[in-house]
């Protein structure tokens, strides 16, 4: 058994008549842990959606049984749980022949692709009908549309097609407090939508300082993200002009009034750490030098993103 089908669902088997097997036929599930499964969900990528939708949550008028409140975030999670295994089946093929996801559990052999599709599906009915039989069905189609646009728009569509992928895609990594809102007040008003801005512009600079990394990656499997298609100066020239128009964004909560000094400052103190990382990697040329500043970037976007919204729901308890 000398070669890998990089068939759809993962990297598979061929053994010597050239018909493909299955990783779940060669060892039925004796390789797949309960780790693996939850490798599928994206974890790290759920805790910063639940974070932020439970920052909505917070932040939005009216009040939610803390029972509720539980439940509807426990759907978000299980909502982007679904969106990352659903990512992960059907990007399986690139996923094989990229160093950065070749140990995720569909090309490792650990889980089939078949498996993961399976639970993708599973979870996003579920969590939406949940949402909509427990909270309220504004909060359940939203989350749906999160669903949706992350799976079918972002990981089928965009991902492979435009190097602009994460710019639009990253809408749906926005929603989650906008979801949180709308499950406590069942409607919708410009705070919400101020955080999703906020969390759209960083999506860029975040993704693009891992992307600078990762171009000979991207450029193997033929997936057109900016340093492949623009190179490695105009990804900088792009990660610092968002940048700035996050720390613009990151302002309105305390210009349109729903938030107060503690939030300002502490956007004030963030926003000049994110600008001053952006500029650092802005100024270096190419090489292993300005490989070192593009991962300080995205690592400090993790901690910026999740101070800031911190310091809105301290901000508004402390005035309340």
């Amino acid at each position: 058994m000398s070669e890998i089908s990089l068939v759809h669902g993962g990297a598979q088997p061929i053994p010597e008549n050239g018909s493909v097997v299955r990783a779940s036929d060669l060892y039925g599930n004796s390789l797949a842990s309960g780790g693996d499964y939850l490798s599928l969900l994206k974890p790290r990528v759920m805790s910063l959606v639940v974070f932020t939708g439970y920052v909505g949550m917070a932040m939005a008028p009216g009040t939610l049984h803390p029972f509720l409140a539980f439940v509807a975030l426990l759907c978000i999670a299980v909502g982007a749980g679904a969106s990352g295994a659903l990512n992960m089946w059907f990007d399986a093929d690139i996923d094989a022949r990229m160093t950065r996801t070749a140990q995720r559990p569909i090309p490792s052999g650990h889980v089939s692709g078949d498996e993961a599709l399976a639970l993708g599906v599973v979870l996003s009915v579920g969590s939406v009908t949940v949402m909509a039989l427990a909270i309220n069905w504004l909060a359940a189609g939203l989350l749906a549309f999160t669903i949706v646009f992350y799976a079918v728009v972002y990981t089928m569509w965009l991902k492979r097609w435009t190097s602009q992928n994460i710019v639009i895609g990253g809408a749906a990594g926005a929603l989650p407090p906008v979801i949180g809102w709308a499950a406590v007040s069942n409607g919708l008003s410009v705070e919400p939508w101020v955080l999703f801005l906020i969390i759209f512009m960083w999506t860029p600079p975040h993704f693009w300082a891992l992307a600078l990394n990762k171009t000979e990656d991207y450029r193997r499997v033929g997936v057109p993200m900016l340093p492949v298609v623009a190179g490695a100066g105009s990804t900088r020239v792009q990660i610092l002009l968002y940048s700035v128009l996050m720390v613009a964004s990151s302002a309105l909560p305390v210009y349109l009034g729903f938030s107060g000094m503690i939030y300002g400052l502490a956007a004030l103190i963030l926003g000049f750490g994110f600008l001053f990382v952006a500029v650092d990697l802005w100024r270096v040329g190419d090489g292993e030098q300005a490989k070192g500043k593009a991962i300080r970037v995205f690592v400090y976007s993790i901690f910026y993103l999740f101070a800031l919204f911190a310091a809105l729901p301290i901000d508004h308890w402390i005035g309340a």
